[in-house]
């Protein structure tokens, strides 16, 4: 690392959420440098059944391509093994099946990977300049990136209770970068915080007042993929993020729909938790609330059993009866699978309301994004979520849909409301976020 800048990042911009003052701060930490000139950040992001790392190289000033990852890792956890896949960009690989004794121990090892074996990418440990993390609910608390405190860190753990598989895993990471890098400055950034300015009219839930001045409103997710699909369709389509009407689709095995405006965002289908809104892989999502009284009036269940039943047993897997994987379901419809057809034709409904109803909230659209595991790679789901969608504008090229490349525009020539696949680019949009954090601190240090 070329250095130019000594930097300690022991809190936040000053004056944002989570910042402390140096003077009166009880970091134990050790300052660590961090160089103007060319910043090694690597980016975790931990899921309740996968793990994700990147690492990316950014020097003085952003660029204006996605830059080539320089290594990159992925676990997935099955049961009592952890299947792990590490490339780097010379083209080095490894891949192991891990027995998992601990989560703690298999992520080590995955971050070993880094300087250690044919994957690696840098020397040592001390060539990681910061390390960004996704956070998956930043509470009421946390709405723009923070740079990780003792405090920040308990206060994330004071809303695990929102989703407490993810910020469990996210957690656990943020103590193993601690352990394994030292001081190395630690960034979060939340999958809530673009959301956070949702009005209130779609913000708030219509129960009691006091449920939104105790924390209980509409957060939303997926909000980091959200807001660089944004970005990314202006770039795509030579136009101003500003002026945009855009709706975006979160197709994965959790999935979202967002309502863009101007490069904000107006309303989006998850709420409170990620159960919320559209069908998923395994989660149901909106559903009757009543249904939830009757099943512990009835049926005796508890908080526990209603909260696997719909995270773990619903979705794609609970209508379809075998799996929560959409390719799957299409292999499972294509050999005449009656529920697996049920379960599609829902998850299509269900879609493509959700579209009907954001292009209500916009006022129209320019554009209609696809983007996530199942919104970049079923041309069937495309396909059946706009069929019936010209009275908005939108006609799909079929020829395109089926054979579309990274980033492209896939509605016809003469479409008024434009259709883009764009790739999900979660851990670049961290990474992008923690380099303009680090700047901003910096610039506040040396008093530039």
């Amino acid at each position: 690392m070329a250095v130019a800048t000594s930097l300690s990042l022991n809190g936040a911009v000053p004056g944002g959420r989570g910042y402390r003052d140096p003077a009166t701060s009880t970091q134990s930490r050790p300052a660590r440098e961090v160089s103007d000139s060319v910043m090694k950040i690597l980016v975790l992001n931990s899921g309740s059944s996968s793990q994700k790392a990147c690492l990316y190289e950014i020097g003085a000033t952003l660029p204006e391509h996605l830059p080539i990852c320089l290594w990159e890792a992925k676990i997935e956890w099955d049961r009592g093994t952890a299947a792990m896949r590490v490339k780097n960009s010379a083209g080095g690989v490894l891949t192991e099946q891990l027995p998992v004794t601990t989560r703690e121990r298999v992520i080590r090892h995955l971050l070993d990977t880094l300087f250690v074996g044919a994957a690696r990418a840098v020397a040592s440990r001390s060539d990681i300049d910061a390390v960004g993390h996704r956070v998956v609910h930043g509470g009421p608390h946390f709405e723009d990136p923070v740079i990780i405190t003792p405090e920040v860190r308990s206060t994330i753990d004071s809303v695990s209770a929102f989703a407490p598989l993810h910020i469990r895993a996210e957690l656990e990471g943020m103590d193993i970068v601690e352990s394994l890098f030292g001081g190395v400055p630690q960034i979060a950034v939340f999958d809530t915080g673009f959301h956070r300015q949702m009005p209130r009219s779609a913000a708030i839930y219509p129960g009691p007042y006091e449920w939104f001045e105790s924390g209980i409103r509409r957060y939303g997710f997926h909000g980091i993929n959200h807001q660089y699909c944004a970005d990314r369709a202006a770039h795509l389509l030579g136009k101003d993020a500003g002026s945009l009407r855009l709706v975006t689709c979160h197709l994965g095995n959790g999935c979202s729909v967002a309502a863009i405006r101007g490069g904000h965002s107006l309303d989006t289908t998850m709420g409170f938790t990620p159960l919320d809104g559209l069908m998923m892989g395994t989660r149901s999502g909106s559903v009757d609330p009543g249904i939830l009284t009757f099943l512990m009036r009835e049926r005796k269940l508890d908080a526990e059993e209603i909260d696997k039943l719909l995270n773990q047993k619903s979705g794609l897997l609970g209508v379809s009866g075998l799996s929560s994987d959409m390719r799957d379901i299409l292999a499972a419809i294509s050999r005449g699978h009656e529920r697996a057809k049920v379960a599609f034709d829902i998850y299509v409904h269900r879609l493509r309301t959700a579209i009907g109803g954001m292009a209500a909230v916009l006022g129209g659209m320019d554009a209609l994004v696809f983007t996530a595991g199942v919104g970049e790679n079923s041309p069937e789901v495309r396909e059946a979520a706009t069929s019936g969608l010209q009275f908005l504008g939108l006609t799909l090229d079929s020829h395109a849909n089926r054979q579309p490349g990274v980033d492209q525009d896939i509605a016809t020539a003469d479409s008024p409301v434009r259709v883009l696949v764009i790739r999900a680019e979660e851990d670049w949009a961290i990474a992008r976020e923690c380099w303009r954090l680090v700047q901003r601190t910096a610039q506040v240090t040396t008093g530039n």
